[in-house]
């Protein structure tokens, strides 16, 4: 009987090459596209070719309310950002991308999850550790481990030959100026030109690299004004009009985003051990962000306030390193419950 696994599936490059190489393996493949509200991809097309290229099944799953309001709401509400600056939009998707994994192995009754997540980057552990906390039962399959898959493609020029031996359509080059990953939240690029330290994404020959922001000397002179509304942490209303989180993110998205805000440009220190360059924005969420701490200088108690800010590092430091579904996380998310229960009210953005 041929064994079951459970691919992340994006149908780029890596994922393409890996679902062919995992039918090599004798694996049954199902896919999983986890839609976290990246733009301008064609859903239906992924599925089909992930079908086209030999999957067995191939899911969409929407999570993008799941995100804002589960993962997203819940950072704000501590106000977490890893090493005082990054607001961890890619550390808290690959939970949620593993967890919707795991939920189609148990329907399928695959033993095996995989993903394409390299061996120097901190997505593997995401995924891993939150596959061994949820899914214990569970193989782990991490292909950029695995020697026989980095013999076979010791490149990404070897990739390319592979999907053209194969007929894999993908849009791919043998090299790539830096790598991008968005989602509803964020958006992050690393890599590349982007190790560099001297190199400046902000001129305007490379500023084009910046998708969600303007820039900022480019941004409208007149000042906006915006309301944002808070019930119990969580923002409810924008200008009196209210939504649900992913609609809140959606608009503000737009509306910092013109504005020029919500980038920023650091080197972090990985859980695995190395110092990475990232370039991430974040307009919505640095709105809510600033918005949420005005509020509750108003409505939090002093030594309530002092005792939480004390802990963000640490469980800023947790979701970086992949720690979701961990017990130390989910008390301090209990605290944080806790704390937000005055954190109600109206306030004013000039931006």
């Amino acid at each position: 009987m041929p064994k079951k696994i459970v691919l992340a599936y994006s149908g780029g490059l890596d994922t393409s090459v890996i679902l062919g190489w995992l039918q090599d393996q004798g694996y049954d493949v199902h896919c999983v596209y986890v839609d976290l509200g990246q733009p301008c991809e064609d859903r239906e097309a992924i599925m089909q070719k992930a079908h086209d290229c030999g999957a067995v099944s191939a899911r969409l799953v929407d999570v993008q309310e799941e995100l804002c309001r589960d993962f997203a709401f819940p950072v704000l509400q501590w106000q977490a950002k890893y090493e005082s600056i990054y607001l961890l939009g890619t550390s808290i998707a690959r939970p949620l991308i593993a967890k919707a994994q795991i939920d189609i192995a148990r329907e399928f009754q695959a033993d095996t999850v995989a993903h394409g997540a390299t061996g120097k980057g901190n997505d593997q552990c995401r995924f891993e550790i939150t596959f061994s906390a949820l899914a214990p039962d569970l193989k782990i399959l991490a292909p950029w481990r695995d020697a026989s898959f980095r013999d076979r493609f010791p490149g990404r020029t070897e990739m390319i030959e592979y999907c053209k031996e194969h007929s894999i359509d993908v849009e791919a080059s043998a090299s790539k100026p830096y790598s991008m990953d968005r989602n509803l939240w964020h958006i992050s690029y690393e890599a590349g030109i982007l190790e560099d330290p001297w190199f400046d994404p902000t001129t305007p020959e490379n500023r084009s690299m910046y998708k969600l922001t303007v820039d900022p000397m480019l941004a409208p002179d007149e000042a906006q004004y915006l309301e944002l509304e808070f019930d119990q942490g969580n923002c409810v209303a924008i200008d009196g009009k209210r939504g649900n989180p992913a609609e809140i993110i959606r608009s503000l998205n737009t509306t910092a985003g013109k504005h020029g805000i919500g980038r920023v440009d650091l080197v972090e220190n990985r859980f695995v051990g190395m110092k990475s360059r990232g370039v991430y924005e974040t307009p919505g969420g640095t709105i809510l962000l600033h918005g949420h701490r005005q509020l509750e200088t108003l409505t939090m108690d002093r030594d309530l306030m002092h005792l939480r800010d004390s802990l963000i590092p640490r469980y800023a430091e947790l979701i970086y390193n992949g720690f979701w579904y961990a017990p130390e996380r989910e008390a301090l998310q209990a605290l944080i419950d806790q704390s937000q229960q005055k954190v109600s009210g109206i306030v004013l953005h000039q931006f």
